[in-house]
């Protein structure tokens, strides 16, 4: 039986795929017009499933030879020149040797300077293959320094002398667009131009994500093999978890299947997408550590940081190049406005920027849980206040996304308190001047039937020289609240000022209403 696949490229033979080729239809084009160009996209969306069955079925219709190799195993090398070129040209022969018919291959290398190594023997096979070569460099980026700087500067000088002496076409395949392999190599990336055989503006094709029609046909494959059918709303809720992000596709199905073994033939439900998210999110698989190990790069704090504290960016001339490395790396959404690039990721960001400040959360998450099952709110946010007077200034000092730390802090607090029981789901986005969340907590009703009991509060921070955003929170509260329909909330406001009292001193709880007369608790931290 095929499986959903979350390790490595996929084989038709053993998993559940998208149509690889569909989702880079220009390729084929650019390859026939002898084009070299760029395709990137984040780790884990297809990319080498994707170009690779596009080189087999190049070299399969008989007019080229086509290959996909990487230069990974480059990566460790640095600046030493030789040992890369040495190095990719190794993979080059290993992959030429599983994919390529013995007329195709190349010959034995031979040896040259450094920095002209690749492109000597670029030239030898070129001038001895039967046919056009199509050469795809996987994993580019992973080259650095001189190395990628004397891979580029070979393929560009090589250019002019396709077919017979060099590539034909040539594919740099990795995670960042040509700009960010320029900064990568040492160069300007402002001097880039149509100067270059990458054709920059013209061919940098990225690999999206899947759309609705393409998980439907993914889940579909498992529904005709097993029978087991995936429901309308199911898939649904899997687009809108993951927004089409690949690996978190078939992650889904997988848990599903595989992990909570919902077996056929009974139906992939709503709730069994939703159970599963949770699961993911907890377990932090080695595709989500990856990705959120990235958060405390500088460049990748400075665009993502504002996007959680709801403020405004600072813009200035390394910003543009921040965001399209943020975008490159898939933690944002490739369109505006800015935000997180899905709801999975949103949530995973932060959990992981809570984790620390969760295990210093003593509260037994049992303790506020009333005699029907329902959560006490009110308690929690008491009792919130006792440990933001003890600790909360300290923890906030301590933590990398200063800007926001107040409410991580708060929300480190809800994660603990209720989960394994509820859910706290988050609205936060840039420029919206506040936090919203929404705490879900399951419980019985009177008739036996499960029950939602649903809690809203917005976080907002009080800053120098800004008024007291009492009034504007009442008001955005007003506003979420009829979204959610509910009549009461909590509203939560950190006062970051310079020279106030300190934090036992200035929380305190009180009550008060929003201008449509709703009836909010009100924490001063």
């Amino acid at each position: 039986m095929k499986k959903f696949n979350t390790t490595g490229p996929c084989d038709a033979r053993w998993h559940h795929m998208v149509p690889p080729e569909a989702r880079l239809p220009q390729a084929r084009g650019m390859v026939e017009d002898g084009s070299y160009f760029v395709v990137h996209a984040p780790r884990q969306t297809g990319k080498t499933t994707t170009l690779q069955a596009i080189a087999r079925s190049l070299t399969a219709e008989g007019k080229y030879a086509a290959l996909l190799f990487s230069c990974e195993t480059g990566e460790p090398l640095g600046d030493d020149i030789a040992a890369a070129e040495r190095a990719v040209l190794s993979d080059l022969r290993r992959m030429a040797e599983s994919d390529l018919p013995a007329e195709l291959r190349p010959p034995s290398w031979t040896e040259s300077v450094a920095g002209e190594y690749l492109a000597t023997n670029l030239k030898a096979w070129a001038k001895a293959c039967p046919r056009p070569l199509v050469l795809f460099f996987d994993e580019i980026d992973a080259l650095r320094g001189e190395s990628l700087r004397t891979v580029l500067r070979q393929l560009r000088s090589a250019f002019p002398t396709r077919p017979m002496a060099a590539p034909w076409s040539v594919v740099l395949c990795g995670l960042k667009d040509v700009r960010d392999y320029k900064i990568a190599s040492g160069g300007d990336a402002t001097r880039l131009g149509t100067s270059s055989p990458f054709n920059i503006k013209v061919a940098s094709l990225r690999i999206g994500d899947f759309t609705l029609d393409e998980v439907r046909t993914l889940y579909g494959q498992h529904t005709a093999e097993t029978g087991q059918p995936f429901t309308a709303d199911a898939i649904e809720r899997a687009y809108a978890l993951t927004a089409g992000q690949p690996w978190l596709v078939n992650a889904l199905a997988r848990e599903v299947i595989e992990e909570m073994r919902v077996a056929p033939p009974t139906p992939v439900e709503a709730d069994h997408i939703e159970e599963a998210k949770e699961r993911l999110i907890l377990a932090r698989q080695t595709h989500l550590d990856s990705l959120v190990a990235r958060l405390m790069e500088p460049r990748v704090r400075r665009v993502i940081e504002p996007v959680i504290a709801g403020t405004l960016p600072t813009i200035d001339g390394a910003y543009d190049d921040d965001l399209l490395h943020v975008r490159d790396l898939g933690l944002v959404a490739r369109d505006n406005p800015l935000r997180i690039a899905n709801p999975i990721y949103h949530e995973v960001v932060v959990r992981v920027l809570t984790a620390g400040a969760q295990t210093v959360v003593t509260a037994e998450p049992r303790s506020f849980v009333l005699p029907d099952g329902r959560l006490d709110m009110g308690r929690i946010i008491r009792e919130f206040a006792e440990f933001w007077r003890e600790h909360g200034e300290i923890l906030s000092v301590d933590m990398a996304y200063h800007e926001v730390a107040p409410q991580l802090v708060l929300m480190a607090y809800l994660q603990r308190v209720v989960n394994g029981g509820g859910y706290v789901d988050r609205e936060y986005g840039i420029g919206r001047g506040r936090i919203d969340l929404l705490v879900r907590w399951p419980y019985r009703g009177a008739d036996g039937k499960r029950m939602w009991q649903r809690e809203a509060l917005e976080l907002k921070v009080w800053r120098d020289q800004k008024p007291d955003p009492l009034a504007q929170g009442l008001a955005q509260l007003d506003r979420y609240l009829d979204g959610l329909g509910l009549d009461t909330g909590i509203l939560v406001i950190f006062d970051r000022r310079a020279n106030v009292p300190p934090a036992e001193e200035r929380t305190e709880i009180s009550s008060t209403r929003t201008p449509q007369g709703r009836e909010v608790t009100l924490l001063r931290a």
